[in-house]
């Protein structure tokens, strides 16, 4: 396992002698949860559709099967759908178009990116952003996306991300090309750097691996964000492959002090019976502050596995056990983007956020 009128809330009917009344299912209410995205208006399902893996980006894809995953997602109340031109070099974005196709718009919140097109392909030049944008937008097949981000913006010059590539997403934005405008990235010091220096209205922000069970360092941040209104997306709940029973793949960043804490949670949960990747969606999405947290799907099994984990909430024992074993790697993370960003990677106190 790793926008908005997707589905109805789920209830269970019970009855007594004299009458019959409808009751909540309590295991239902975080896969029924529409939460704010910061002052944008907007509310979106408490788990968003990550659709790297619709590109091919981890294993081969069945196109179809996307597209039937897709809308199987929005039928059961997931209405937030994150994908990129870097995933699978644009295929994401066609495939997830083919299953957007039809469906009213007003059913869904839609979010892509700019910038980044390849593994080491970043242009975040005004021009490069412009075509961009006019070209996910055929590949989608809408005339507007809801939320347009900066990808990864560490790997730019901050001058570039300041007087072209923001300047550039709101004059799409006035023309109609998107409804917001967001940021994205590693290290959690950029958030700060851009937001106290544009005069850009950023409206998102979409933070990853900084909120799950072995680096929570997202915390320091949200009281800051949620005083300038911005949404926040929490995207790789397990870690990019380290909190899963298959392990991180080869190129994970992470070092071997973390990669081991995480394999030894895995093993743990799994002499209890227990699904670490399960564990670790049910605590990041239980998080309130956090307006949704995206998992990469591209089958129907992995949309109704996801939901699935989220009808039972984290076994609070178990939750304090796993941590515990992660405790000496706790927000232990590693450096990603250009040499000035290294110092943003890991946050100190929640006095660093107030000036960059």
């Amino acid at each position: 396992m790793d926008g908005g009128a997707g589905g109805e809330a789920h209830s269970t009917l019970r009855r007594n002698p004299s009458r019959s009344r409808r009751v909540p299912d309590p295991t239902m209410s975080l896969l029924a949860q529409k939460r704010p995205l910061g002052a944008t208006g907007l509310h979106v399902s408490a788990l968003g559709f990550g659709a790297s893996p619709l590109g091919g980006v981890f294993a081969p894809i069945d196109e179809d099967e996307g597209v039937r995953a897709v809308r199987m997602a929005i039928d059961l109340g997931i209405d937030f759908f994150d994908v990129a031109p870097l995933y699978g070099l644009t295929r994401a974005e066609t495939v997830l178009g083919r299953g957007l196709d039809g469906i009213p718009r007003e059913r869904y919140v839609l979010a892509t990116k700019v910038g980044r097109y390849g593994n080491n392909d970043f242009d975040f030049s005004a021009a490069r952003t412009r075509s961009s944008v006019e070209q996910s937008l055929l590949r989608l097949g809408v005339e507007h996306v809801d939320l347009l981000q900066c990808h990864d913006l560490e790997f730019a010059p901050l001058a570039i991300i300041l007087d072209e590539t923001l300047p550039e997403l709101e004059r799409l934005r006035a023309q109609g090309k998107c409804r917001f405008i967001g940021i994205t990235g590693l290290p959690l010091g950029i958030f700060p750097s851009v937001l106290e220096r544009t005069s850009a209205r950023v409206d998102v922000a979409l933070s990853y691996c900084h909120f799950c069970l072995n680096d929570t360092s997202l915390e320091r941040l949200l009281p800051y964000l949620a005083t300038k209104g911005i949404g926040v997306i929490n995207a790789s709940p397990l870690a990019m492959g380290l909190l899963s029973d298959a392990g991180p793949p080869a190129w994970h960043p992470a070092g071997e002090d973390i990669r081991a804490a995480c394999a030894r949670a895995a093993a743990y949960c799994r002499e209890r019976g227990q699904d670490i990747a399960e564990l670790a969606l049910r605590f990041a999405v239980a998080r309130p502050g956090i307006s949704t947290t995206l998992v990469g799907m591209a089958t129907c099994a992995e949309v109704r596995r996801n939901l699935a984990a989220l009808r039972t909430p984290a076994d609070p024992r178990l939750l304090d056990e796993v941590r515990a074993i992660l405790a000496p790697v706790h927000d232990r993370g590693w450096a990603s983007g250009r040499p000035e960003y290294a110092d943003a990677s890991t946050p100190r106190a929640p006095a660093d956020w107030a000036a960059p």
